[in-house]
């Protein structure tokens, strides 16, 4: 793999100097700015994405050992409530115990049937081949014909374990049982979400799709602003994308771009209402909006709006800056779990489809503040490959983004399958958080 030159950013506007001109200036968090700097790679094989062999090597080295994030709190609220986790040929029971969250693999001990086909909430873990049976702690509760199994030592017959740990309402799993914590694993994530509080909002809407690509050619799509410039044209006008910060720590990252200022690719200045108009997707949505006053930016305007959506939710007292609610503000937590700062909704989360690894499963989950009582989770809502992302109203306007993005993603795997190359070339800047992912993944394959 090639190695990188030294860091360079676009000439645009950066976003240090933006958010420091807005009315409500943005949190301590937003304000850290930590690119990347000793991360050698500049491209990666093609075999990444195209090799059955390597998709292989994850599920025996990345997969069984890595925390990832199997589910929300609240979708297991009860004790007896489970569900089931899967990647690829791996699947694990998450459940509420009297005592917590535990986790088990998914698989009878005596023959290997799965034991749960689907989520739901039990009292005990009956195997529907046999009927030897778990308690959903894990531990024995009786094996048929008990007599028949001298073999057996009851005592140490449990299901296998998985170890299991929460953060901002997120379950966590890895089944390595020598892992590292997961608060090590997190390092200082949770410090730059304090603020935002991720464990009070409710699954507002969960809609997954399969994708014909590879689960890294997937969500790499959404790690960087680049792409805007050619796959979504038509928020040029109110999208600073070339001007985008680009950070990482240990195994995070952070991309931030910032809304209602114009794109650096643009020839022409627009007007505060084009920018306003094109930041909300007004071309999408065809809908005549709300006209920005004289005086006043379509940056101001935007956050002022959301602030007071917010606020009739979360209370006046809280102080909710410009940044927080105007701009992208878009993590990823290795490998595959990439959650939005700010009150931002978003929340994404890619995996191998069916142990392939030509297809893959793209989930996004609205995560949302709430007043009051904590709203039900919104179960799954799964998208047959053929199906369009506008199947699923849940997600809005986004639904339309989406389909532009994924148009890309077969195409870019057969292109990739085809490939009379070796490497994929990363920009230094703008594929920042690309470089973070694929140095881990390297560390990773490589212990």
């Amino acid at each position: 793999m090639a190695e990188a030159a030294n860091n360079h950013r676009s000439a645009g506007i950066c976003y240090q100097q933006l958010i420091a001109n807005d009315p409500v200036p943005p949190p301590a968090v937003l304000r850290l700015d930590n690119p990347l700097t000793d991360v050698p790679i500049q491209s990666v094989p093609v075999s990444r994405y195209t090799s059955p062999d390597f998709h292989a090597l994850e599920m025996q080295r990345l997969w069984p050992r890595v925390w990832q994030m199997a589910c929300r709190e609240e979708e297991i609220p009860t004790v007896g409530d489970y569900l089931v986790y899967e990647i690829g040929h791996f699947s694990i029971i998450v459940v509420r115990t009297a005592h917590g969250i535990r986790a088990h693999h998914n698989v009878c001990r005596h023959r290997g049937r799965r034991l749960c086909d689907f989520d739901g909430h039990a009292a005990s873990f009956i195997c529907p081949f046999h009927g030897f049976s778990w308690n959903i702690d894990g531990s024995l509760r009786s094996i048929t014909s008990s007599w028949d199994f001298p073999q057996i030592d009851q005592n140490n017959f449990d299901l296998n374990p998985v170890r299991c740990d929460t953060w901002g309402g997120w379950v966590f799993i890895n089944m390595d049982e020598n892992a590292q914590p997961l608060a090590s694993f997190l390092g200082s994530l949770p410090e730059h979400f304090s603020i935002w509080a991720p464990e009070d909002r409710y699954i507002e809407a969960h809609v997954g799709k399969v994708i014909g690509c590879n689960w890294k050619a997937c969500q790499e799509a959404f790690m960087e602003a680049f792409h805007v410039i050619t796959t979504h044209p038509q928020i040029l006008a109110g999208i600073g994308d070339e001007n985008s910060q680009y950070d990482a720590w240990d195994n995070f990252s952070r991309a931030i771009t910032p809304n209602a200022t114009p794109s650096p690719h643009l020839r022409w200045q627009p007007s505060e209402q084009e920018l306003f108009d094109s930041v909300t997707m007004r071309e999408l949505d065809q809908e005549p909006g709300p006209q920005v006053p004289e005086g006043m930016t379509a940056r101001a305007m935007m956050a002022a709006g959301a602030r007071a959506g917010l606020q009739k939710i979360l209370g006046t007292d809280t102080v909710i800056s410009d940044a927080e609610v105007a701009d992208s503000i878009y993590y990823t937590l290795f490998p595959n779990f990439h959650p939005w700062g700010g009150y931002n909704r978003i929340t994404y989360r890619f995996r191998p489809y069916q142990n392939r690894h030509d297809k893959c499963l793209m989930e996004c989950y609205y995560i949302s503040p709430f007043a009051g009582d904590r709203p039900p989770p919104a179960p799954l809502h799964l998208l047959d490959e053929d199906e369009p992302w506008t199947n699923a109203p849940e997600l809005g306007l986004l639904a339309k983004v989406f389909t532009q993005d994924t148009f890309n993603l077969p195409k870019v795997q057969a292109g990739l399958e085809a490939a009379a190359f070796d490497e994929v070339m990363l920009a230094n800047y703008q594929e920042t958080k690309l470089r973070h992912f694929h140095h881990l993944l390297s560390q990773w394959l490589a212990d």
